[in-house]
């Protein structure tokens, strides 16, 4: 019951954020002033190191506005992530590191 209740207070403060989000006006994503990370190559078969490089992209992508939340569901917490992929302008890679990191 603690945890329906948890989920249920957290989803308005999850709609706030995605709205803070979303794009310009115009339609054009809103910019910001950092500097793109550079590109990692990755061992995508060792799964402590895909937690470690989720983590580091949760933080570059999400930690500026979010602290890391509690574990989710994986089909919820894919859902959340889906959608703050399309406001903050995630890429498809920070995407499925972030899952992963999220679900683990």
């Amino acid at each position: 019951m603690k945890n329906k209740i948890a989920i249920l207070a957290g989803i308005p403060i999850l709609a706030s954020l995605l709205w803070a989000g979303t794009p310009n006006s115009d339609g054009t994503p809103a910019k910001t002033n950092e500097a793109a990370p550079a590109p990692v190559v990755f061992n995508h078969d060792d799964p402590s190191g895909m937690r470690l490089e989720g983590e580091r992209r949760f933080r570059t992508n999400c930690g500026r506005c979010h602290a890391a939340p509690h574990k989710f569901p994986p089909r919820m917490m894919a859902t959340i992530v889906r959608h703050m992929r399309v406001r903050a302008t995630i890429t498809d890679e920070d995407m499925r590191f972030v899952l992963y990191y999220m679900t683990q």
